[in-house]
């Protein structure tokens, strides 16, 4: 081939792909983005519930919330691996965790919130596995075979979580008055995070069944409010940022900066 044919050749543009790779490329990328969302929050609220370790109010809650975060992270790193595998690109669980900005992270903006007193992190707790729950349960029945297993696996601890975080909502808010007001503050600050649970579906290619129902959420919120004797929130404006689409408040890079230090300061050390 002449220099002149091989350049004519060079500049011209690259064909565009096949509408068939196009669509299978974008469900790809819908399918990671998903996984890693479900992995951020679990990865991102498992550190904020560490963070109560040398400061729980008991030593016995101290090993609850512990081990729940355990969970959490553990959840998370199996969610980093299929979330890798999706992706394709070579990049590993810890690469996910440890080495993504925070526009990256695709945690909801519930989680990342910082603890507040107790009442708080029960709170949000809380509301996030009366939400979590029925999600996992769902994906139990997911034609992806690796999904549905860890979901059957984590569907274990997400019923011992809601159990533990809806047995202290009733005992803070039919507890003193001063438990009762400092509840009745945490929800009325974190109701406005509750939309963005339900903006992002269960994706149809990984579960046979829909999405966990807003209106089955609320139910168990109402049930469990009204027991503990507490008002639900007025639906007040949600913030204008999403955790889903990358746009987080500044508490996540705070978050993110203590909790990537040793990764970012002597990348691929190993123990």
């Amino acid at each position: 081939m002449s220099a002149g044919l091989l350049e004519t050749v060079a500049s011209q543009p690259a064909p565009a792909p096949a509408p068939e790779a196009s669509g299978a490329l974008e469900t790809q990328r819908a399918r990671f983005e998903w996984l890693l969302g479900l992995a951020d929050d679990r990865l991102i609220l498992g550190h904020r519930l560490s963070e109560w370790c040398g400061h729980a109010p008991i030593l016995e809650e101290e090993l609850a919330l512990a081990n729940i975060a355990l969970d959490l992270i553990g959840q998370a790193q199996m969610l980093f691996e299929l979330a890798a595998e999706t992706e394709g690109a070579g990049r590993s669980a810890d690469a996910l965790a440890f080495l993504r900005d925070s526009r990256d992270f695709r945690n909801m903006l519930l989680v990342e919130q910082p603890n507040g007193d107790f009442a708080f992190t029960i709170v949000r707790q809380f509301l996030f596995d009366a939400w979590d729950l029925p999600q996992l349960e769902a994906l139990c029945a997911s034609r992806y075979k690796d999904l549905a297993g860890f979901a059957a696996k984590a569907c274990k601890e997400a019923r011992y979580h809601l159990r533990h975080s809806h047995g202290w909502l009733l005992r803070l808010g039919g507890g003193t008055q001063e438990s009762n007001r400092r509840t009745q503050a945490a929800l009325d600050e974190l109701w406005r995070f509750t939309p963005e649970l339900f903006l992002t579906p269960v994706l149809p290619s990984m579960s046979s069944t829909s999405d966990a129902s807003e209106a089955h959420f609320q139910e168990t919120v109402r049930a469990a409010l009204s027991e503990a004797d507490l008002t639900l929130p007025d639906a007040a404006p949600f913030p204008a940022l999403r955790g889903r689409a990358g746009l987080h408040s500044e508490h996540l890079g705070h978050l993110l900066a203590e909790m990537q230090v040793l990764q970012r300061s002597y990348p691929g050390a190993k123990w």
